[in-house]
């Protein structure tokens, strides 16, 4: 196998499996309500019992329905947590859209970088089991779809951030420094996700530091 054959792989488009599609799209209230319900739940459970030991018959029981009314809505657990990655997806691009509003051309380096860490962080926090849903996302086929998904999103954001700031780069070479910004913020969020206090304080200034080093080695 080549040296880059992940990166291949990865860069290669990805057909979303028939097998994790939700069973119907829910329209009415209600159905909206179940499959939410579903959704945290899951999400609950996964915090709890870890991934080996989530099934439908788990979550049906800790939802109150039976398992032929789990999977009116969601045929396997790997759809549900490609539902529940989906919903986290949709957060993380909330926060990149955000950053399009943002002066990003007035905002001193140190100050940017503080306030898109803390909306992205925000966004980790809120989901439950972050770290083995994301582990699910990297290892698991039916789910590898999301990882790719995120990646993308990702890095074309903050390369055109980046270059809101004046990195006076090529689009190839933004999106590598790009790509480095989020192996560095989403390994250690994952982290600092079960920190607290004077911990979590000092893991989010290093953080700071780091991702600012960066970056001033690049905007010269």
């Amino acid at each position: 196998m080549p040296k880059n054959a992940d990166s291949i792989e990865k860069s290669m488009p990805v057909k979303k499996p028939a097998n994790i599609a939700p069973r119907t799209s829910p329209v009415q209230g209600r159905s909206k309500l179940r499959s939410k319900q579903i959704i945290d739940v899951t999400s609950e459970l996964l915090e709890r019992v870890g991934f080996d030991d989530l099934n439908t018959i788990v979550i049906a029981k800790e939802v109150g329905i039976s398992i032929g009314s789990l999977y009116h809505y969601f045929p396997n657990k790997h759809a549900i947590l490609y539902a529940m990655g989906m919903r986290w997806l949709d957060g993380i691009e909330v926060v990149l859209k955000e950053y399009e509003s943002w002066d990003v051309e007035g905002m001193a380096l140190d100050d940017l970088v503080d306030k898109m860490l803390i909306a992205n962080f925000k966004v980790y926090k809120k989901q439950k089991a972050i770290l083995t849903l994301v582990q699910a996302m990297f290892s698991v086929p039916e789910l590898r779809e999301l990882d790719a998904q995120h990646d993308d999103m990702v890095v074309s954001s903050i390369a055109e951030v980046f270059k809101r700031m004046g990195m006076n780069k090529q689009l190839k070479e933004r999106q590598r420094i790009a790509e480095l910004y989020l192996e560095m913020t989403h390994s250690l969020f994952l982290i600092m996700v079960d920190m607290s206090g004077e911990r979590l304080k000092r893991s989010r200034e290093d953080l700071n530091l780091m991702v600012t080093t960066l970056l001033k080695a690049h905007l010269v």
